[in-house]
C-alpha cells in the first residue's frame, strides 16, 4: 500500500531570496514528468564542474550536505576551469533575463528550477516551460553527433559543458 507524502515546505534566504517559501510534495529524486529524464542528478553536476563553481555558493543550506561533498566550488569569481571541459559555456544572468527565461521562483535560472523539482517541488505550468527548454537543448547532441568522433572529449568543449548544464551527460556522446 502507498502512503501519501508529507508535504514540507522550505524557506530560503539567500543573496538572491529573501523568504522565499515553496513545499515538496514529491519524493526526492521521484515523480519526475515522464518527458524529463535528465541524465545526471544535480549533486552530479555540481561534481563533474559546471557554471565556472559559482553558482551555488550562497545556497547550499537549501540542498542536501551530499551535494556540495566533492563539489567544484569557486571561493571567489566564478573559474571556468572548475568546469568539467574547462571552458566557459555560460551567458550572464542578465543576458537570461533579457530573454525571458527566468522565473521570478527561480531567480537563478533553470539549475535552481532542477534542483527544486529534484527535491519535489512541483509548479505544473513553470515545470512544463522548464521541460520545454531541456528538450530544446537536445539541438546541442546532435550536433556533437555529426561533428564530433565518440568519446572525443576535446571536440566542441563548449557545446559539451553546455549540455553538461542541463543534466545531459555529454561524456557519453
Amino acid at each position: 500500500m502507498l502512503t501519501a507524502m508529507k508535504k514540507r515546505t522550505v524557506t530560503v534566504n539567500d543573496k538572491m531570496q529573501k523568504g522565499y517559501r515553496y513545499e515538496l510534495t514529491a519524493g526526492v529524486g521521484r515523480s519526475f514528468d515522464p518527458e524529463f529524464k535528465p541524465q545526471l542528478t544535480p549533486a552530479e553536476m555540481l561534481q563533474l564542474g559546471i557554471f565556472g563553481g559559482k553558482y551555488m555558493t550562497d545556497c547550499a543550506r537549501e540542498f542536501p550536505a551530499s551535494w556540495f561533498t566533492r563539489a567544484k566550488l569557486a571561493p571567489g569569481k566564478r573559474d571556468k576551469s572548475l568546469n568539467f571541459f574547462n571552458v566557459d559555456a555560460s551567458q550572464p544572468l542578465s543576458e537570461w533575463r533579457r530573454k525571458g527565461w527566468i522565473h521570478p521562483d527561480d531567480p537563478r535560472g533553470w539549475f535552481q528550477w532542477y534542483c527544486r523539482y529534484y527535491m519535489g517541488r512541483r509548479m505544473p505550468d513553470e515545470d512544463q516551460r522548464q521541460i520545454g527548454r531541456w528538450k530544446a537543448i537536445r539541438r546541442h547532441i546532435r550536433q556533437i553527433e555529426i561533428n564530433c568522433e565518440t568519446g572525443n572529449l576535446l571536440c566542441r568543449p563548449r557545446q559539451r559543458q553546455a549540455l553538461l548544464h542541463w543534466a545531459y551527460d555529454s561524456r557519453k556522446f
